[in-house]
């Protein structure tokens, strides 16, 4: 264990995540830039005096859990993660599994984006947050907020005779879980949504059986809107944090008739919609 460099590396990163980055409130002003020690103590779980402690380089060897909260209430990314446990004389270990929280800035790029229908979903394909345009060219998002769980088991479940288009989703978007399942192997929302769909689909546990992996990447796909009929649009994935989210975007070809339509659907005023 580096004890000082592990203190330099919690203070350093300390100062680079804002309140609003945590998801709490901004308070009284701030003498210094970030979050004070007692906010990390608090989203680590541990006591403000070990965490002063750490950052003074004379405390304990932190266990790998004291670790993994530590990353989390810092908000690492994969690579600080594992710079953090060896540092601190540990094997890196597994990452830390699939965030929910949106962070702000995947919020404000959807609330600026007022004229491509966007959402975010996390790596097991949960729906997290989408905006005004989404909605316009969707629909309202269902009770069910997971796309893999209504692609097998919702209220039009994939079958032999799907279209082509669908079917290549669900072989995709299975492969992509298997993925997610490895990189992530002890969460517990992943490990839950498999049993549950191998419990409930065939089609899913023949996809599941079969053992393909991949990555979700960019791909035309084509939607029927209920006012203006068939749509072509490109859907654009961005990878927006190390937690597995991904950033969903459908654009059109410009001056295409799928264009024209977007056009019509766009509003001045953009309200984000989240869970």
């Amino acid at each position: 264990m580096n004890r000082v460099q592990l203190a330099e590396f919690l203070k350093d990163r300390r100062a680079r995540v804002s309140p609003g980055d945590a998801g709490l409130a901004p308070g009284a002003r701030r003498r210094t830039p970030g979050l004070r020690r007692e906010e990390v103590a608090r989203l680590a779980g541990i006591s403000v005096d070990y965490y002063a402690r750490l950052e003074q380089a004379r405390g304990p060897r932190p266990s790998r859990q004291v670790l993994a909260a530590l990353g989390r209430a810092l908000r690492l990314h994969e690579d600080e993660r594992a710079y953090l446990f060896q540092v601190a004389g540990e094997p890196p270990g597994p990452p830390a599994g699939p965030s929910r929280v949106v962070p702000p800035g995947i919020r404000h790029l959807l609330e600026r984006l007022d004229d491509t229908p966007a959402f975010v979903i996390d790596a097991k394909y949960d729906l997290l947050a989408w905006n005004r345009m989404a909605v316009r060219l969707m629909g309202e998002p269902p009770p069910e907020r997971n796309m893999i769980w209504n692609a097998f088991c919702g209220p039009m479940p994939l079958t032999l005779d799907s279209p082509a288009e669908l079917r290549s989703f669900a072989d995709e978007s299975v492969a992509d879980l298997r993925a997610a399942s490895v990189r992530y192997p002890d969460d517990e929302g992943i490990r839950a949504l498999i049993d549950r769909l191998l419990a409930a689909s065939p089609e899913f546990t023949r996809r599941w059986n079969e053992r393909r992996v991949c990555v979700r990447r960019t791909t035309v796909k084509t939607l029927t809107h209920p006012v203006y009929g068939e749509l072509t649009l490109e859907c654009q994935v961005l990878h927006a944090d190390e937690g597995g989210q991904r950033v969903v975007f459908y654009t059109a070809a410009p001056g295409s008739p799928t264009a024209e339509v977007l056009a019509r659907l766009r509003e001045p005023a953009l309200i984000q919609e989240t869970v």
